[in-house]
């Protein structure tokens, strides 16, 4: 009777052991991958590998996300706004972008990066894709008009580089929009 009561007593200490042991393992927490507060975290449309299909390697690419001084000029290429919740180019944007693809032309030795922005409405996410989904209208329209898509890339910054910062919609108006930037 001793050594049944010995051998129940040793495994409900070992189980008691192994709860507690599982038990803390399940409280461990993870590191938090957020960004901190003012940091930028664009979304850049890139294929894989080493070298992607505009010629550009990983490392220009976070250059230019992070606009580096290597910019030659911001402001030869007009903007483009969007309506709400749109990545479809509208009448005017198109004149506008057959003018830009004018001056892109007319200046081979550059190479064109194309942001897309949102408004401050919607979630961070959802910003993130919409902004990707204006930039690559805005590419794949340059490309019909004859521009080469080894010159133009496109980031999506979403709602965090507003034009204006207020919150009225003539605000959001303006930063609902594809901006260029120029490098050689």
């Amino acid at each position: 009777m001793i050594r049944l009561k010995n051998r129940l007593g040793n495994v409900v200490f070992i189980a008691l052991i192994i709860t507690a042991t599982l038990s803390l393992a399940a409280c461990g927490s993870k590191k938090k991958t957020t960004s901190e507060p003012g940091e930028i975290s664009p979304v850049v449309s890139q294929p894989s590998g080493d070298v992607s299909s505009d010629g550009m390697t990983a490392e220009e690419r976070e250059q230019f996300g992070q606009r580096d001084p290597g910019y030659i000029e911001e402001s030869k290429l007009e903007n483009v706004y969007f309506d709400y919740d749109k990545s479809d180019l509208r009448a005017d944007t198109r004149d506008i972008l057959k003018s830009n693809a004018e001056w892109i032309k007319a200046n081979p030795g550059t190479k064109i990066q194309i942001e897309g922005h949102c408004d401050e409405r919607g979630t961070e996410e959802y910003n993130l894709a919409l902004g990707e989904r204006r930039a690559n209208s805005v590419k794949n329209y340059l490309v019909s008009l004859g521009i080469s898509a080894e010159r133009l890339f496109t980031i999506s910054y979403g709602e965090e580089l507003p034009e204006d910062p207020r919150h009225v919609e003539e605000a959001w108006a303006k930063n609902r929009r594809a901006h260029f930037l120029v490098t050689k």
